[in-house]
């Protein structure tokens, strides 16, 4: 128990520079508080002391702002930053040296019994906000994005980004990098989707004035300066800018 308690504090020194005594971390870190309530009514719940299991997670949870049902299982070196909101459900299982930001739920998605709630490999970080939903898979040192509603597995080692949460490609990677608070510019921006729409459109519109032309030019008809005209508006460039 003292062993797990010890490795958790160190756990807060190597993942939050604000962190600066064992006095501190102890007594300042919700993160911590849940982690050690959650010990005990999980070994509670395992004994059949179901009730008890449920009370003493109920209580953590006033204290700390995080709620963890104590059927979830969390692997060693688990550390929560800031800790408000989150949520862990019964079936969740998390592995060793993961990370959650404030804001995070690790839900489910139907109310059948048996298995509802994600699995976290190891090394995995959650940003701020994010949601993880039902019995899905998150790779080890797999990063999810601020704000990522996650509804599908995510593989070992990628990151995860947007509503619904998409793997970003590594060109992506290294111009956007993983922010555990910012939102990601691939976020559901209304502006930048509507301007998608309309330059989607344009494209298909451009083609089908392409076909028209060529039919006139088999016809004989001069269609130099309407195909001057057209060339002038480049939809893929005013893509490349709302991206």
């Amino acid at each position: 128990m003292f062993k797990n308690i010890r490795e958790d504090i160190a756990s807060v020194f190597d993942r939050d520079p604000a962190a600066r005594s064992t006095f501190e971390v102890l007594t300042c870190y919700p993160g911590l508080h849940a982690r050690i309530f959650h010990r005990l009514s999980n070994s509670l719940w395992h004994i059949n002391l179901k009730w008890m299991a449920r009370f003493t997670s109920h209580i953590a949870r006033g204290l700390t702002g995080i709620e963890i049902h104590p059927g979830a299982t969390i692997g060693r070196r688990f550390f929560i930053d800031h800790g408000m909101g989150v949520v862990i459900g019964e079936t969740a299982e998390i592995g060793d040296d993961v990370t959650l930001y404030h804001g995070v739920t690790l839900g489910g998605t139907s109310w059948k019994e048996g298995k509802r709630h994600p699995t976290l490999g190891n090394g995995v970080v959650v940003g701020a906000g994010a949601k993880i939903l039902g019995p899905i898979q998150i790779g080890d040192g797999a990063k999810i994005g601020s704000n990522a509603v996650v509804v599908k597995d995510v593989p070992a080692g990628a990151t995860a980004a947007g509503i619904p949460a998409r793997i970003l490609d590594e060109e992506k990677k290294v111009a956007h990098g993983f922010n555990a608070y910012g939102i990601g510019n691939d976020q559901n921006d209304p502006v930048a989707k509507a301007l998608h729409g309309l330059i989607g459109h344009s494209v298909t519109v451009d083609q089908r004035i392409e076909l028209i032309l060529q039919q006139l030019e088999r016809l004989g008809v001069r269609v130099d300066e309407e195909r001057a005209t057209a060339d002038k508006f480049d939809p893929n460039h005013l893509n490349k800018i709302v991206d």
